[in-house]
Formats: C-alpha cells, structure tokens, sequence
C-alpha cells in the first residue's frame, strides 16, 4: 500500500470497519511539482450563491438564515425582505466589484456557481466566461442538504448539470454542495465527467478517493481562508483581520513549500467596501511574491490527473 499512501488515498485494508482516511500522506507528502516550480498554488473561489438560497419565493418554508449580516437570523416562514435584499446586494453590486479586482490583477478564479442563481443573472455568467473563469457546479440550490432525501438531491444534481451546461455550453468539470448530505459523493460518483470535487477540508493537497469505476480526485477547500467568518460567531471582525489571516496562511505554506492554499470569498460578503480594501491589499501582497501559481481549481486537478494519476 506504499504507492496508495504516497498519493493520498484511503487505504482499501481499513474502509470497512472505518470508513475516514485519518492518515492521508501522513510525514511525507508528494512534491507536487507545480508548475514553473512554483513554490505554492493559490486558488480564489467566488461562490455564486445569490437568488438560490432559502426563500418561500423558491417553495421553501422559511427564509434563509446562513451568512448574512444578521447574526442568528431567524428562519421567517414568510418573506424576509432585509435577508432578500442582503443577498442581492451581492448579484447587484458585490459580484461586479470583485470581477474588477481579478481582471485588473489578471488573476484566474474558479466559480462555485449554484444552478438557480445563475438563472437569475446571465450577464453575471457571460462575464465570467468572457474572463475565462472556470466555473464549477455549487448545486443547484444554496440550501443544507444534510436532511433532504437521497432521490431529491439526486435530482437536484441532475438539474445543476442540466441548467449549468444550457448557460454555460458545457458540463461543470467541478462540483462543490457546500452544506452536502452523507451521500453526495456517491450520488456525484454516478457521474463520469467530473474530474473532482471539493467537499472536503481535509488536507492543503489534492487526494485521491476509492470511486466506483476509476480513483476520484478531491481538491480540497477551506472554511478558515473564507471571508463567511465576517458572518459567523468569532470570525473576522473587520477587514484587517481577514488580511492578516490570509497572509500568514499564505506565508507559513509558501514558507513550507509544495502546498495550495485556497481562498473562499462571496460577492454579498467580502463585496462590501469595508472588507473588499482587505483583499485587496491581500492581492497586493501576493502579486509581489515570486514563485507562486495562481490557478483555478481545475487546473490544479488536471495536473494532479496528469503528474499524480492513481492506477
């Protein structure tokens, strides 16, 4: 099992009786020869989440009450018009403020686009397919699935597929739920086109799972390196927190070397002013380091595909 360790996948002998890897590469991780010999590959998402979340609009019984500017947000089972409006500040304003930025840095971004919310905003979609931005599938609601049963969500997924390949003009080669259920990687692993999946915290390289057919790549995201602590309890406070989070996530694993780091942001979140000046200057801060691969997640997952192909 030397091999399946040096790659990152679950040792087949354990699955079994347990099935979570707690070993992964364990003291030795692969060099994953990024390229140009980078020294660190750093990826920005932006969740495109807005005009798909919880809503009686959309049939759902309450409204949504997850990362917003309320805090403890109660779930109306009526319209909530300061929570619909907090979330189209982001479609309206958040997205074309952060679309600027990383066009004017000329720095790549993966999209974690929800199907429904994409639907709302075409323009938003042509300009990030103008940009060239990869755009990975974010479901196609932003809602828990924690709970919801396994033939809704696998008809859900169906949809995502769907709706993202009519607007978009091809399949998502990246999925992302975010607030998955215990069978959305297998429902995913249905699936032959993917070449991975996110929902995953578990390590600050790609690794490798057990699918049904062929091992199946996961790019592992972050919930640290994510401006949703500007919306939860003990998060940031103000921007220079989150900037000085980012840089010294980013300088103690360019530091280590042979690492991604990813970065989690929001239009109706880190798209507000006060917050946005902080990624900025994060932006700032990397654009005057060498050796560092700023990518999209699919890029990373084609290399690891290519240079780290599990048999």
């Amino acid at each position: 099992m030397g091999e399946s360790k040096e790659l990152g996948v679950m040792n087949l002998e354990t699955d079994a009786r347990y099935p979570r890897d707690m070993v992964g590469f364990g003291s030795a991780p692969p060099d994953p020869r990024w390229p140009n010999k980078a020294r660190l590959a750093l990826q920005f998402v932006i969740n495109y989440e807005e005009g798909a979340e919880n809503s009686v609009l959309h049939g759902d019984s309450h409204s949504e009450t997850f990362l917003s500017e309320i805090f403890d947000a109660k779930p109306f089972p009526d319209r909530h018009m300061t929570m619909e409006s907090i979330y189209e500040y982001g479609s309206r304003s958040g997205f074309w403020r952060l679309k600027k930025l990383f066009n004017d840095f000329n720095y790549p971004v993966t999209v974690f686009g929800v199907a429904m919310a994409m639907e709302r905003n075409r323009e938003a979609v042509e300009s990030m397919l103008d940009s060239h931005w990869e755009i990975a599938s974010h479901g196609y609601r932003w809602i828990s699935y924690q709970a919801v049963n396994k033939e809704l969500e696998r008809e859900h997924i169906a949809k995502a597929i769907e709706i993202h390949e009519k607007i978009t003009g091809d399949k998502p080669l990246g999925w992302y739920t975010g607030r998955d259920s215990p069978n959305t990687r297998e429902l995913i692993l249905e699936w032959d086109h993917f070449l991975y999946d996110s929902d995953s915290y578990a390590d600050d390289l790609p690794y490798w799972v057990v699918g049904p057919r062929t091992p199946h790549l996961i790019v592992p995201y972050t919930l640290d390196n994510n401006d949703m602590k500007f919306a939860s309890a003990q998060g940031f406070n103000a921007g220079d927190q989150f900037y000085n989070y980012l840089r010294d996530s980013f300088d103690t694993l360019y530091e280590e070397g042979g690492k991604m780091m990813s970065v989690g942001l929001h239009c109706r979140i880190v798209g507000r002013p006060g917050r946005f000046a902080a990624l900025r200057r994060f932006l700032e801060y990397v654009s005057q380091r060498s050796s560092v691969w700023v990518c999209r997640r699919v890029d990373i997952a084609k290399h690891w595909h290519a240079y780290h192909k599990l048999a």
